[in-house]
Protein backbone atom coordinates (compact mmCIF):
# COMPACT_ATOMS: atom_id res chain seq x y z
CA UNK A 1 0.00 0.00 0.00
CA UNK A 2 2.82 2.44 0.90
CA UNK A 3 6.01 2.80 -1.05
CA UNK A 4 8.32 2.97 1.97
CA UNK A 5 8.35 3.53 5.72
CA UNK A 6 8.90 7.27 5.43
CA UNK A 7 5.82 7.57 3.23
CA UNK A 8 3.80 5.42 5.65
CA UNK A 9 4.92 7.56 8.59
CA UNK A 10 4.04 10.76 6.73
CA UNK A 11 0.55 9.52 5.86
CA UNK A 12 -0.01 8.25 9.38
CA UNK A 13 0.86 11.67 10.80
CA UNK A 14 -1.54 13.29 8.31
CA UNK A 15 -4.33 11.05 9.63
CA UNK A 16 -3.35 11.85 13.24
CA UNK A 17 -3.55 15.56 12.44
CA UNK A 18 -6.95 15.07 10.81
CA UNK A 19 -8.25 13.50 14.05
CA UNK A 20 -6.81 16.37 16.09
CA UNK A 21 -8.24 19.05 13.79
CA UNK A 22 -11.70 17.52 14.02
CA UNK A 23 -11.37 17.06 17.80
CA UNK A 24 -11.84 13.27 17.72
CA UNK A 25 -9.53 12.58 20.66
CA UNK A 26 -11.89 10.92 23.14
CA UNK A 27 -14.67 8.29 23.04
CA UNK A 28 -17.30 11.01 23.50
CA UNK A 29 -16.02 12.98 20.49
CA UNK A 30 -15.52 9.99 18.15
CA UNK A 31 -16.44 10.56 14.50
CA UNK A 32 -17.20 8.39 11.47
CA UNK A 33 -14.74 7.98 8.62
CA UNK A 34 -16.90 10.25 6.46
CA UNK A 35 -17.06 12.98 9.13
CA UNK A 36 -13.29 12.81 9.46
CA UNK A 37 -12.87 12.95 5.67
CA UNK A 38 -10.48 9.99 5.65
CA UNK A 39 -9.53 8.05 2.52
CA UNK A 40 -11.13 4.65 1.85
CA UNK A 41 -7.97 2.72 2.74
CA UNK A 42 -8.30 3.82 6.39
CA UNK A 43 -10.85 1.14 7.31
CA UNK A 44 -8.86 -1.56 5.47
CA UNK A 45 -5.72 -0.48 7.30
CA UNK A 46 -7.62 -0.54 10.61
CA UNK A 47 -8.25 -4.25 10.06
CA UNK A 48 -4.52 -4.73 9.59
CA UNK A 49 -1.38 -2.93 10.71
CA UNK A 50 -3.06 0.33 11.69
CA UNK A 51 -5.47 -1.45 14.01
CA UNK A 52 -2.60 -3.34 15.64
CA UNK A 53 -0.92 -0.04 16.51
CA UNK A 54 -3.93 0.78 18.67
CA UNK A 55 -3.73 4.55 18.31
CA UNK A 56 -7.13 4.79 16.60
CA UNK A 57 -9.99 3.25 18.55
CA UNK A 58 -13.36 2.23 17.08
CA UNK A 59 -16.47 2.83 19.19
CA UNK A 60 -19.90 2.06 17.70
CA UNK A 61 -18.70 2.60 14.12
CA UNK A 62 -16.90 5.83 15.04
CA UNK A 63 -13.20 6.42 15.58
CA UNK A 64 -11.12 8.53 17.92
CA UNK A 65 -7.41 9.10 18.44
CA UNK A 66 -5.97 7.68 21.66
CA UNK A 67 -3.34 10.35 22.42
CA UNK A 68 -1.94 8.39 25.36
CA UNK A 69 -1.32 5.31 23.21
CA UNK A 70 0.26 7.46 20.48
CA UNK A 71 2.59 9.08 23.04
CA UNK A 72 3.62 5.65 24.43
CA UNK A 73 4.24 4.35 20.91
CA UNK A 74 6.45 7.34 20.07
CA UNK A 75 8.36 6.96 23.36
CA UNK A 76 8.93 3.27 22.72
CA UNK A 77 10.38 3.91 19.27
CA UNK A 78 12.64 6.67 20.57
CA UNK A 79 13.70 4.60 23.62
CA UNK A 80 14.53 1.54 21.58
CA UNK A 81 16.29 3.65 18.99
CA UNK A 82 14.48 2.30 15.95
CA UNK A 83 17.01 1.76 13.17
CA UNK A 84 16.56 0.40 9.70
CA UNK A 85 20.16 -0.80 9.71
CA UNK A 86 19.43 -3.46 12.32
CA UNK A 87 17.79 -5.56 9.62
CA UNK A 88 20.98 -5.56 7.54
CA UNK A 89 23.10 -6.56 10.53
CA UNK A 90 20.90 -9.64 10.97
CA UNK A 91 21.36 -10.60 7.33
CA UNK A 92 25.14 -10.19 7.51
CA UNK A 93 25.27 -12.32 10.65
CA UNK A 94 23.48 -15.13 8.84
CA UNK A 95 26.24 -15.36 6.22
CA UNK A 96 29.15 -17.76 6.74
CA UNK A 97 31.10 -14.73 7.85
CA UNK A 98 33.47 -16.71 10.09
CA UNK A 99 34.77 -18.68 7.14
CA UNK A 100 35.03 -15.56 4.98
CA UNK A 101 37.03 -13.65 7.63
CA UNK A 102 39.24 -16.66 8.33
CA UNK A 103 40.08 -17.09 4.66
CA UNK A 104 40.85 -13.38 4.34
CA UNK A 105 43.21 -13.46 7.35
CA UNK A 106 44.85 -16.67 6.12
CA UNK A 107 45.52 -15.28 2.64
CA UNK A 108 46.77 -11.97 4.03
CA UNK A 109 49.25 -13.89 6.17
CA UNK A 110 50.17 -16.15 3.27
CA UNK A 111 50.83 -13.28 0.85
CA UNK A 112 52.70 -11.22 3.45
CA UNK A 113 55.43 -13.85 3.42
CA UNK A 114 54.73 -15.25 6.87
CA UNK A 115 55.67 -18.89 7.39
CA UNK A 116 52.58 -20.78 8.44
CA UNK A 117 52.50 -24.12 10.19
CA UNK A 118 50.03 -26.74 8.87
CA UNK A 119 47.25 -26.23 11.44
CA UNK A 120 47.28 -22.45 11.46
CA UNK A 121 44.28 -22.08 9.15
CA UNK A 122 42.21 -24.30 11.45
CA UNK A 123 43.32 -22.24 14.45
CA UNK A 124 42.37 -18.97 12.73
CA UNK A 125 39.04 -20.48 11.62
CA UNK A 126 38.23 -21.66 15.16
CA UNK A 127 39.02 -18.31 16.79
CA UNK A 128 37.05 -16.32 14.23
CA UNK A 129 34.01 -18.65 14.34
CA UNK A 130 33.91 -18.46 18.15
CA UNK A 131 34.11 -14.64 18.02
CA UNK A 132 31.40 -14.40 15.35
CA UNK A 133 29.20 -16.83 17.31
CA UNK A 134 29.46 -14.67 20.42
CA UNK A 135 28.52 -11.59 18.38
CA UNK A 136 25.54 -13.47 16.89
CA UNK A 137 24.33 -14.58 20.31
CA UNK A 138 24.52 -11.03 21.68
CA UNK A 139 22.76 -9.61 18.63
CA UNK A 140 19.89 -12.12 18.67
CA UNK A 141 19.54 -11.65 22.42
CA UNK A 142 19.09 -7.90 21.91
CA UNK A 143 16.51 -8.59 19.19
CA UNK A 144 14.58 -10.89 21.54
CA UNK A 145 14.47 -8.12 24.16
CA UNK A 146 13.23 -5.68 21.51
CA UNK A 147 10.38 -7.99 20.46
CA UNK A 148 9.39 -8.86 24.03
CA UNK A 149 9.19 -5.13 24.86
CA UNK A 150 7.05 -4.58 21.78
CA UNK A 151 4.71 -7.41 22.76
CA UNK A 152 4.25 -6.04 26.29
CA UNK A 153 3.23 -2.54 25.13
Amino acid sequence: MFVDRAEARRRLMEVVERFRERGATSPERALTVQELGLPPYFERAMRGWLGRLGIFVKVDGRYYLDEDRLRRLQERFSRIGYRRGAHYIGIILMLPIGLIISLAIFYLLLFSGARLFPGEFLLILTVVIVAVSIIRILYWRSRRRYWSMRKND
